[in-house]
């Protein structure tokens, strides 16, 4: 359960901070995690992004405090971090569905929005196969790119699919499919997470490849992208799109990880395009995992 009291820390950590000008990438760094990893395992868990929940927590507290005090609508605008009273006044009409005016009348309806206390009940859940397997290390030859940290977690982010597109339309997948061997054409979503203190991480799309049997294509962003030995936890999505790997991404966190006493690792994570693979089956997803 050490990863579920470094995510609670890290909570309080935006608690402790509200008034300041705090971000997720600082709660990731007060815990020691990544920001890619602290931005989709607390996405996944709480279902809002870390800076959505910064956001609701400060306009429910300027809320109180309008009502309660006499806190000038600027003031109110200024401690709770907004550059201008216009910008507040929009953001806390969204959230609330009044003005902050409104608000400082007598009898004047407001949305709470308490601090998150992280819970799990563990009495079973979704039933779910899945194989622990040791991963010697494995070379691709890979388009890559950085997507921001902010994306990992986010269903409803398409950059990376997007990505997936354009490498389709422009041949790159093609291309690399090509230099594989005749018995493997497989293709990879590898995802490796962001360096301390980075705002980015990289996703490539790729191929398995020997070592040093092949060059690294011209243009682009081509690169050799090397995996360590691991243990991995790989489980099939079943489903027809992407959104099977989020809810496999929500199991891990909600119900593999506090049941089964492994943690993530921070090493590169995949998703396995088998070229034949069983009916309903979308991808595998790879995470590679660590007995705590």
């Amino acid at each position: 359960m050490e990863w579920i009291r470094q995510l609670q820390d890290a909570v309080d950590y935006m608690e402790a901070h509200l008034l300041e000008n705090v971000n997720y990438e600082d709660a990731a760094r007060s815990v020691f995690l990544s920001a890619y990893s602290f931005h989709r395992s607390f996405s996944m868990l709480a279902g809002l992004t870390p800076a959505e929940y910064i956001r609701r927590r400060r306009l429910s507290l300027a809320g109180c405090e309008l009502q309660d005090t006499d806190i000038t609508v600027l003031d109110a605008a200024l401690k709770y971090g907004y550059e201008t009273p216009e910008s507040f006044s929009k953001a806390f009409s969204r959230f609330h569905g009044i003005t902050p005016k409104q608000a400082k009348q007598s009898g004047a309806s407001l949305r709470l929005f308490s601090p998150l206390v992280l819970k799990f009940t563990l009495e079973g859940g979704t039933a779910m196969d899945y194989r622990i397997v040791k991963q010697e290390r494995q070379t691709f030859l890979a388009r890559k790119k950085a997507f921001p940290c902010s994306a990992a977690g986010s269903g409803d982010d398409r950059s990376i699919p997007a990505f997936w597109d354009e490498c389709r339309k422009d041949g790159s997948i093609d291309m690399m499919l090509s230099l594989c061997s005749a018995r493997e054409r497989d293709l990879y979503g590898l995802c490796s997470p962001a360096e301390p203190g980075a705002d980015t991480f990289v996703y490539g799309i790729g191929v398995r490849i020997e070592d040093g049997r092949t060059e690294i294509p011209a243009g682009q962003e081509f690169c050799i992208w090397q995996t360590e030995e691991s243990a991995y936890a790989a489980v099939k999505c079943r489903g027809e799109d992407g959104k099977s790997i989020d809810r496999i991404w929500e199991w891990f966190y909600r119900e593999f990880l506090p049941q089964t006493g492994y943690r993530q690792t921070e090493l590169t994570d995949f998703e396995l395009y088998r070229e034949k693979t069983e009916p309903g089956v979308f991808c595998e997803l790879w995470i590679p995992v660590k007995k705590a």
